[in-house]
């Protein structure tokens, strides 16, 4: 059996592949596994509180893991290690989830594109078919991000607190968080997982999508993300779509498309969870592997 995961900072989903390739029940979900941000022991608990998944600890034979936070070869190592404590009959590889936005939006293997995730934080790569290229480091939600769930929710509070924001809007906003200053300044300096935290205000914009503070807000936010991230590809974006993962790209593509016919990109494929289209591309895999064995 294989497990393949695809995890950001608010969730990770888990599906559970038998011998075949075939998927064993629904996905599982547990709460995010970011390594860059959470230590291991609460890496750990965080496994550990999925009941659902422990029944598979000892008959999973390969973890694959795609997860936001794993770009850097410590981080990958530190959850590489939890997860082989856990799953200590299988082999656990990690890979950033650069790698799941490839895998889930890439019309074919051989398919050259740039590929941008805009879920709870945001990155853009550029796959040439065969290896994955990065011209940006992340250096996390509190310098980068534009355009991810983070940096909307954060935009959100600024507008509300700096009376930027319609009244009509601001009673809303009122209506549906806690807006107290206490709270907010305690989920964003004494908990875990701020940038999960700031990025849970983001589904508020769709409420107003088509207002035009809304509108401004978005449009902003994706120009950024467009000047610092997909024009470090200006010299490959005539020749390649950029497609898009994730949930805020899923919701935001009529915005997106408009960006980028300002920007000159062309838009690819929008796709809003991952996981479907990893377990598409391991399913490939394990029948290749059962194919070769066979013959």
């Amino acid at each position: 059996m294989v497990a393949i995961v695809d995890s950001g900072s608010t969730k990770c989903d888990w599906i559970i592949l038998d011998n075949d390739g075939m998927p064993l029940g629904e996905k599982i979900r547990t709460k995010g596994l970011n390594p860059a941000i959470l230590s291991s022991e609460e890496l750990t608990n965080r496994i550990q509180a999925s009941e659902e998944l422990l029944k598979f600890k000892d008959s999973l034979k390969s973890v694959y893991f795609y997860g936001a936070g794993c770009g850097t070869p410590k981080a990958r190592k530190n959850l590489e290690i939890v997860l082989q404590q856990i799953f200590a009959k299988a082999n656990c590889k990690v890979e950033e989830d650069t790698w799941a936005g490839v895998y889930s939006t890439i019309n074919s293997i051989e398919e050259a594109a740039v590929v941008c995730i805009l879920g709870t934080g945001s990155n853009c790569s550029y796959y040439d078919g065969k290896s994955l290229h990065q011209r940006v480091k992340s250096l996390g939600y509190s310098i980068m991000d534009d355009a991810a769930g983070n940096y909307f929710g954060r935009q959100l509070i600024r507008a509300y607190y700096f009376k930027k924001m319609p009244k009509n809007i601001a009673l809303d906003f009122e209506k549906q968080f806690d807006l107290n200053p206490d709270v907010i300044k305690h989920n964003l300096y004494k908990e875990p997982n701020p940038n999960a935290y700031l990025a849970s205000f983001a589904s508020f914009m769709f409420r107003h999508q088509k207002t035009d503070f809304m509108q401004s807000i978005i449009k902003n936010g994706i120009r950024e993300f467009t000047k610092s991230m997909v024009l470090q590809y200006q010299d490959v974006l005539d020749a390649v779509p950029v497609h898009f993962a994730g949930s805020i790209a899923y919701f935001c593509q009529e915005e997106i498309i408009e960006v980028a016919t300002e920007s000159n990109f062309r838009c690819g494929n929008f796709v809003r969870r991952p996981i479907e289209g990893l377990v598409a591309f391991h399913q490939r895999l394990v029948r290749n592997k059962a194919k070769v064995s066979k013959s």
